[in-house]
């Protein structure tokens, strides 16, 4: 039995990697840690390329803790908490967990900054607009 997605149309060229990436994200998606997307208005008539900013709850994490980086197109956060074999703990209900999470970004973003506060790990994007290009292709006739 053959499996059919979105990307074996053949109108859709040169997606396989897409696919790839796709398939890799929705395997490892647990939920943890919890997050928000939002978009950041700027004032329109400046110009300014559209901003997100995606907002991480990790409490318990240090900034040491933390490893936020950009591998191809895509931004990975990590989280690693190192047990602390000093503590004697009568109930543990809060767990020392790592994790990652990875977001695909589209061509021509990148990442602006990132800040720890509250127990919440802010990570800034902009959003170039991106420019609209019309190539004309030459036709040629065998003689």
């Amino acid at each position: 039995m053959s499996r059919i997605t979105p990307f074996t149309s053949p109108l859709l060229l040169g997606f396989d990697a897409m696919e790839k990436t796709l398939e890799r994200i929705a395997k490892g998606n647990d939920g943890y840690p919890p997050y928000n997307i939002e978009r950041i208005r700027s004032d329109d008539a400046l110009g300014e390329p559209e901003r997100l900013r995606i907002t991480l709850a990790v409490a318990g994490f240090s900034e040491d803790e933390l490893d936020v980086t950009t591998e191809e197109n895509q931004l990975v956060i990590r989280g690693r908490q190192s047990e602390n074999g000093e503590r004697d703990y009568l109930h543990r209900g809060i767990a020392a967990r790592q994790f990652q999470r990875v977001f695909v970004l589209a061509e021509g973003m990148h990442v602006s900054g990132a800040e720890l506060r509250n127990g919440l790990l802010s990570v800034d994007l902009i959003r170039p607009e991106p420019v609209r290009m019309v190539k004309k292709i030459n036709i040629s006739v065998p003689e």
